[in-house]
């Protein structure tokens, strides 16, 4: 009757937090679940110890060193018995009141040896196309030319630019950073340009703009497809004079700034709707890098999980130690139209909604959780629902209709009915006010 019970406790333990060793406080194994078994290959014989199966007689030795000094631990060893695998273990410490009653190490198989992950610059990533995109940073950083972020909306082009200066003799200077989608354009242009004292009802004094703040440094335009035309051309003056002049000044300024832009857009696409000047983006297209969304590189999911844990374990009112293999799956296999801003505010959320040291499938917002309960997930299904009914003769040919339409296929959330227009939130709701839906 206790081996029935044990195997359903064991069972049970394996759903929730998937394959795993329980070691007793002299850290010999006494419990290993059947995921952990099909990981490893074998049972481990009861009361081995822990640090003999796993790190055999290596000379680095974390997790017999971190559990001997009573250290939770997060490694990455070498399979026991395949060679060429590698295992993740992070280990839980059991506890009876305040006595430490064992451990609970957690399992995993980890990405193979050139596929480890790397932290650049704030990019956490071990994805090769993301590799790629490190060292093409770090290369094309040493070159004073404009530079343009291709890359959808919290995708990290933000922390693009700033490796790029980091690693730009620049990195001395100042990084400057603008939304240019966040402001109207007659504030835009003062924020951009700076003003003189009298310029305009309300400038008592004379202030700098971001150019000449950027000076010797960085300047990065975020959203710079929204930029007025107006504005376009005065932008163009300063990259091709290196020149500024501020708003109701008639002498130009001289500035020694390197641009790098983002956006969302496809520029090109931009020039031929007549919405951006073509001399302007070949000024800021240089060189051009692309920024890969998160659905492209799923396994970066896990890692990026786990980094935004350990950030906001000490800020929270709980503190996360395991995701459940249920919630894992399900982040997943999460399409991520806002892509890692996304994953981490999903996050946030699940530490507000549930409590304990697991994160639960339960604690996700429903549309992950169970994405038949969201209103629309998938942002290409969205917008091919829109044209599809666009060519079809259904939605009206106003912008007006067509921005109304896309907020009723996408249950009323402006953020997926952005994806599915292909413009930032701020676009949407700058428009919504425009034409009267806000």
């Amino acid at each position: 009757m206790k081996q029935v019970a044990d195997t359903l406790l064991l069972a049970a333990f394996d759903l929730v937090a998937g394959p795993a060793l329980i070691l007793d406080a002299d850290l010999a194994v006494r419990q290993a679940t059947p995921g952990a078994a099909e990981l490893l290959g074998r049972m481990p014989t009861p009361g081995i110890s822990a640090a003999a199966f796993l790190c055999g007689g290596r000379a680095k030795r974390p997790i017999a060193d971190a559990l001997a000094a009573g250290q939770p631990i997060q490694a990455i060893v070498p399979h026991p018995d395949a060679p060429g695998l590698l295992l993740r273990v992070r280990s839980l410490p059991l506890r009876r009141g305040r006595k430490k009653v064992g451990w609970v190490l957690l399992l995993a198989r980890a990405l193979e040896g050139g596929d480890e992950p790397e932290l650049f610059h704030g990019l956490w990533s071990a994805d090769p196309q993301m590799k790629r995109l490190f060292r093409t940073i770090e290369k094309v950083a040493q070159d004073d030319v404009p530079v343009l972020v291709r890359g959808e909306t919290g995708a990290g082009k933000e922390l693009v630019a700033r490796a790029l200066h980091a690693e730009s003799p620049r990195r001395d200077g100042p990084f400057r950073a603008i939304n240019c989608a966040a402001l109207p354009s007659s504030l835009l242009e003062s924020e951009l340009f700076g003003h003189t004292r009298g310029a305009f009802t309300g400038a008592v004094k004379a202030m700098q703009g971001h150019v000449q703040l950027a000076q010797g440094g960085t300047l990065f335009l975020d959203e710079v497809a929204e930029v007025p035309l107006e504005l376009q051309a005065k932008l163009l003056r300063v990259i091709e004079t290196h020149e500024v002049i501020p708003v109701g000044a008639r002498e130009p300024i001289p500035v020694d700034v390197r641009i790098v832009s983002a956006t969302h857009r496809a520029l090109r696409e931009e020039v031929e709707a007549g919405r951006f000047r073509g001399d302007l983006m070949y000024r800021l297209r240089v060189i051009p890098l692309f920024l890969p969304p998160l659905r492209d590189r799923p396994r970066d999911v896990m890692l990026l999980v786990q980094r935004f844990i350990d950030e906001l374990n000490p800020t929270r009112r709980r503190a996360i130690h395991h995701v459940t293999p249920a919630a894992m799956r399900a982040l997943e296999r999460h399409r991520w139209p806002g892509n890692v801003r996304e994953l981490r505010n999903v996050l946030a959320y699940g530490y507000a909604i549930g409590d304990g040291p697991i994160l639960e499938l339960t604690d996700l917002p429903p549309e992950i959780a169970d994405p038949e309960l969201g209103p629309l997930t998938d942002m290409s299904a969205a917008s091919q629902q829109v044209r599809a009914e666009t060519s079809a003769g259904h939605a009206a040919s106003s912008p007006a209709d067509t921005i109304a339409r896309a907020l009723e296929v996408s249950g009323g959330h402006r953020g997926r009915a952005a994806e599915a227009l292909g413009i930032s939130r701020v676009t949407l709701w700058r428009k919504m006010r425009e034409f009267g839906l806000a």
